[in-house]
């Protein structure tokens, strides 16, 4: 066995996360407008506390971590049910914080960018990438992971802070939300804004999308929704998610393999990429 293949072995073995593909993009705002509407599921139509809500998720969440950890490569049904479970609670603990103990949406949102800022920070200076072509460690999962979980969280902070306390209305919080992302993808495809960069900047805008979707959807026509309820939107975006997830276990679509004599070089642009962005900060 060559070292390139050997390499590519690894690569394939151990990369954790799916392919970026508009499939990955289709679910993660799904998974986020289920993040909204199941929490207020929990809280408002069975009456939990957010406290009970937050634990119970949790758990569930950690369980599924676990497994998540445990397998040696990306699987398609742990991952995005992962990622819908840490959407739930990364919504839960912002209203936590708001409505259980006063802190301000202002305050929440300046926070959870702040840690996801330092995030960053330390992974980078850790692993010297923030590639999620290069989750091949269970560290760099550790980081990937609590990355995303403050994605959720600032999201969720700041779609409320737009929709409800600035009182732009969720249908407006959406169409705002989606241009910053169009003018990401422009800069990306475009201008040449590095792909790392790029992608995180989507992956944070993307929640708050999703949570004024959900709003927009379930809330009542009278605060300024479509009336579905918490109910039927959840489990339109779970079926949604669900199908979708089946047809990329079956295809295996979204698993992403690379040419042995390619490896080498995409993680080297991904971390060409990766300083010329953090030198571009830095200034």
């Amino acid at each position: 066995m060559t070292s390139n293949t050997s390499a590519t072995d690894v690569r394939r073995l151990l990369n954790k996360v799916p392919e970026i593909t508009v499939s990955f993009w289709v679910i993660k705002v799904l998974a986020t407008t289920v993040g909204e509407t199941f929490a207020d599921y929990l809280t408002e139509t069975l009456g939990m506390t957010l406290t009970a809500a937050t634990l119970i998720v949790g758990a569930l969440l950690v369980i599924t971590l676990v497994a998540q950890f445990r397998a040696p490569r990306y699987v398609a049904p742990a991952y995005w049910l992962a990622v819908v479970l840490i959407s739930v609670v990364g919504t839960l603990i912002t209203d936590n914080l708001v409505e259980s103990y006063g802190v301000p949406l202002w305050m929440t949102t300046a926070v959870f960018a702040i840690a996801l800022g330092l995030t960053f920070a330390v992974w980078y200076r850790t692993e010297h990438t923030l590639s999620i072509h290069s989750i091949t460690s269970t560290r760099r999962e550790a980081f990937y992971w609590l990355a995303i979980l403050f994605t959720f969280a600032l999201g969720t902070a700041a779609g409320d802070l737009l929709a409800e306390k600035l009182g732009l209305g969720y249908f407006a919080s959406a169409v705002i939300f989606a241009a910053a992302i169009g003018v990401v993808a422009l800069a990306h495809y475009r201008f040449h804004l590095g792909a790392v960069l790029s992608f995180w900047i989507a992956y944070v805008l993307t929640r708050p999308l999703g949570a004024s979707i959900g709003d927009l959807l379930s809330q009542p026509r009278a605060d300024g929704g479509l009336g579905l309820g918490t109910t039927t939107t959840s489990l339109i975006f779970l079926a949604t998610i669900a199908v979708i997830v089946v047809y990329l276990t079956l295809t295996k679509r979204d698993v992403e393999t690379a040419a042995p004599d390619g490896l080498d070089e995409l993680d080297e642009l991904d971390e060409l990429d990766e300083l010329d962005e953090f030198d571009q900060l830095d200034a």
